[in-house]
């Protein structure tokens, strides 16, 4: 019996021998790809080889790809083989090989690596192609064992590369099947398992839907390792092959429960497994849990496996020894698991922390529904409610269900399902709208067209390139003249383009009778530098050769600022730990900003000594230097590497002395003298585990400090003080101000006293009632309600209304006490004397207050209270 690792191993091994290239697996994050969230097949990262964005670098790979799918998140434990997170095996032609030797190596690899009975094998092909059918017979297939199928056609989109596909079929035998009477592939029951599917990528298909055999034909296969795994161990699902079973094992120990026992507890044991696989592999990529895009995804994932672990019981957190389970399991294949452990840890112990409180939430939110179940004499809570719990809370109707069913109650399931399907509905065509980033047809085949553009710019700062193309609006044009906003492509460039977190450089494109201001560059998916420019004078041409300058001093300022950005993140990590990691960065020409991961706010003694090791450094003037090298060479010199990152195999490696070494594209100073003072502006947090510092350097430093110069010198001028002495003399004017303030205090509360005597001298009543209705002094809310409570307190039972009007607007407070006094009601009754000030409000039955708009009008609003207490008494 294989074990996954090896199955693994040996398909990618098997396709080496066959000139395959052995690629690891890219990241769950997908490169230059915005229609993906994550990536969801092997084939995505090659998707530009095989649109042909970018030429590929060699013409057959293999690979074991790390893939995240959600649509059918509700289904996972239910089915034998619906999952979150999966490894698909492939390998891959681009315009190598096509059918001929796809089909016979998938044949043979089934048959004679892994041994499978052919006499379980069947094999599916789009009815049209003939072509396969005659390939699959001359490998060894049975013409009887090949199935048309009319849904083996694949597709990039409803325009784009597309072809046929051929699907392999194990037959796992009548005892796993329906008994159904023509049951057969294609049967929605467990007996005919699809293990691996064949696309021959041949046609290419236009809006008007007429398929154009493509110049260079492609191959993508896929074969789901959990799937093989249950094949090769003889086991009925994925979930009891060895990828899952230490996983469910050590879940069902903490639960103490056994797995095969119950099917609750069984489903609940499937979900979590699934479920912190694919959160440990989408955080060792990268992915921090948040409310949006892929880190929304995580947190849901990671949310469902702590619920469902509630249900079997498990309070205490967990996460962290079932991903150690997983570290052990799979770090050979994927060292990201153990290289980002800290960063994995820290945010799975966060979220589980942070969760459970929101888990209590909902339980209490729960024994409220209850109680209002039971006072209405209702034993079923309302299909709406359950959903409310479960969007808002994460709260699984299954939990829900069961605390009710200890107390007699039930959830009205239908109406949770027809509220969870439309919302369903909802996110699905909001998944539906998204789409690439615009950008015009013309534009990328021209970018394609002339591949990667020659940068030049660590070297120098201005050249005499030629203008390969001019684009305005989209469109391809051979001249550009004054106003006009273009896209220019060069021969070569010295502009640095975005990337890292590091602006572009801007500058001029100049000829003796033409000139423009380059605004922003950037890079696209194929090496291609977009110089976007304004034509400022003259007319640009095509084909003519320019001199290009960019702006040395904003260039300046952006490395410096990029150079202490690396300072920094190495002080971070010096002061804090390891497992601080840079989770972003912007670095511009007038400050950086760097985003990294720490769970606290930083100490005023930890930014101090983060600021001092960063200009001890910029001190010591140490030589800074780039090399590229491999990226394995990269690693063990121990280079720092951006997170989430995934890298070519030739980096660039930037040291600064012995304090720093990182991979890092961007321009930087020649030595760390010329980065000048850095300041640390601001520390916060920005999301859960995550910190942001701002800092300026260089001459921004000393722009900055001007400022506060200055400001210190006007408040010194203003104390009549030298500046050394102005926070004594500031700390003695505080403590000055609150005596003040006291006294303030202490001589209002005397004022009001003497005003509250004054009026309850003058109580009136109305149908026997006692009321106080008077305008007072008073600054703001607070002081109007002390006032009425001092009254109420010496006047026991009445109606106490109050009005002050300061800074053009009209404050009333409103008292009825005892409460339910004559069945007045002093939220009604504040309402009604409020409006007569253009205003309004409302409360309580025993207190109310409102605000009113027109001050001229108090007298008459307090005037009005006896009628208006007498209609209401009438009522």
């Amino acid at each position: 019996m294989y074990s996954g690792n090896e199955l693994r191993d040996m398909f990618l091994k098997y396709f080496e021998a066959k000139g395959h290239k052995i690629l690891p697996s890219a990241s769950l994050i997908p490169k230059d790809d915005p229609t993906l969230l994550l990536t969801v097949a092997g084939m995505v990262p090659f998707k530009p080889y095989f649109q042909r964005r970018v030429e590929p670098p060699f013409p057959r790979a293999t690979t074991a790809q790390k893939c995240v799918r959600t649509p059918d998140l509700e289904e996972v434990g239910k089915t034998a083989r619906h999952h979150t997170y999966f490894e698909m095996l492939g390998n891959f032609s681009f315009g190598d090989y096509f059918k001929t030797d796809a089909i016979p190596w998938a044949w043979e690899y089934v048959t004679k690596v892994l041994k499978i009975p052919v006499k379980k094998l069947w094999v599916t092909i789009y009815p049209e192609d003939e072509e396969a059918k005659t390939i699959w017979e001359k490998a060894g297939v049975r013409s009887e064992r090949i199935v048309g199928d009319p849904e083996n056609f694949w597709a990039a989109g409803p325009t784009g590369p597309c072809g046929p596909c051929s699907e392999i079929y194990v037959d796992l035998g009548e005892a796993r099947g329906c008994s159904k009477p023509g049951c057969a592939i294609g049967c929605d029951c467990d007996r005919f398992l699809e293990i691996w599917n064949l696309v021959f990528m041949q046609f290419n298909r236009d809006e008007a839907g007429v398929l154009t055999p493509l110049p260079k034909q492609n191959i993508d296969t896929g074969m789901g390792l959990e799937r093989i795994a249950s094949v090769m161990q003889g086991v009925e699902t994925n979930f009891d092959t060895d990828l899952f079973r230490p996983i469910i094992d050590h879940v069902a120990n903490l639960a103490g429960v056994n797995y095969k026992d119950n099917a609750k507890s069984d489903l609940a044991l499937k979900v979590v497994s699934d479920h912190v696989r694919a959160v440990s592999f989408m955080l060792s990529d990268g992915i921090r849990p948040n409310n949006e895009g892929r880190g929304y995804v995580l947190r849901r994932i990671l949310r469902r496996a702590i619920r469902y672990a509630k249900l079997l019981g498990i309070d205490k957190p967990f996460l962290e020894s079932a991903f150690r389970i997983i570290q052990r399991d799979y770090a050979h294949s994927y060292p990201e698991l153990k290289e980002n452990e800290n960063f994995i840890i820290s945010h799975i112990n966060l979220e589980e922390k942070n969760f459970q409180a929101t888990l209590d939430q909902g339980t209490q939110l729960l024994q409220e529904k209850v109680k209002e179940l039971i006072k209405k004499g209702e034993t079923v809570l309302a299909g709406a409610d359950a959903f409310y719990l479960y969007e808002t809370y994460g709260f699984p109707v299954e939990l829900t269900d069961e605390m009710l069913a200890e107390q007699g109650l039930s959830v009205d399931m239908e109406a949770f399902q027809k509220a969870a399907e439309e919302h369903r509905l909802r996110a699905k065509e909001q998944s539906q709208q998204m789409r690439a980033a615009a950008e015009s047809p013309e534009l990328t085949e021209k970018a394609k067209s002339l591949g990667v553009t020659p940068f030049i710019g660590y070297e120098k700062v201005s050249a005499t390139p030629r203008i390969e193309a001019i684009f305005v609006n989209g469109q391809e044009v051979s001249d550009a003249g004054e106003g006009e906003e273009v896209v220019i492509f060069l021969s070569e460039t010295p502009f640095y383009a975005e990337s890292g977190g590091q602006v572009s450089d801007v500058g001029v494109i100049k000829t003796p009778r033409a000139e423009a201001r380059v605004l922003e560059v950037k890079k696209g998916v194929t090496g291609t530098f977009y110089h976007r420019a304004e034509v400022r004078g003259g007319v640009l041409h095509v084909g003519e050769s320019v001199e290009v300058q960019i702006d040395n001093a904003e260039r300046l300022a952006t490395t410096r600022h990029h150079s202490a950005t690396h300072l920094l993140q190495t002080a971070l990590r010096s002061v804090l730990g390891e497992h601080v990691q840079q989770a972003g960065s912007l670095v511009t020409p007038e400050r950086l900003r760097f985003d990294f991961t720490h769970f606290s706010q930083l100490t005023p003694a930890e930014l101090k000594a983060v600021e001092g090791l960063i200009n001890e450094a910029v001190l010591k003037n140490m030589p800074v230097k780039a090399t590229e090298m491999s990226l394995t060479e990269a690693k063990e010199s121990g280079a720092t590497a951006l997170f989430g990152e995934k890298y070519g195999d030739i980096v660039r490696v930037v040291t600064m002395g012995s304090f720093s070494r990182e991979l890092c594209g961007g321009t930087h100073v020649s030595s760390t003298g010329e980065i000048g003072l850095v300041k640390l502006l601001s520390e916060g947090g920005i999301g859960a585990g995550l910190r942001r510092i701002e800092a300026v350097a260089g001459l921004e430093s000393l722009i900055y400090f001007r400022s506060l110069d200055e400001q210190v010198m006007e408040v010194a001028q203003n104390l009549k003080a030298q500046p050394l002495e102005i926070g004594k003399r500031v700390n003695g004017l505080v403590a000055q101000v609150k005596d003040l303030e006291r006294e303030i205090a202490q001589l209002q509360a005397k004022l009001a006293k003497n005003e509250v005597n004054g009026l309850l001298s003058k109580v009136a009543e109305v149908e026997g009632i006692q009321v106080i209705a008077a305008k007072v002094q008073a600054s703001d809310m607070d002081g109007l309600r002390q006032m009425a409570d001092l009254i109420r307190d010496k006047m026991k039972s009445g109606v106490i209304v109050l009005g002050a009007a300061s800074e053009g607007k009209v404050n009333f407070v409103t008292t009825v006490t005892p409460t339910g006094l004559s069945g007045l009601h002093a939220g009604q009754i504040i309402k009604e004397v409020a409006k007569i000030t253009g205003g309004g409000g409302g409360g309580r039955p025993d207190m109310a207050q409102a605000g009113g708009k027109d001050p001229s009008k108090l007298g008459e609003a307090i005037d009005r209270v006896p009628t208006l207490l007498r209609g209401f008494l009438k009522k």
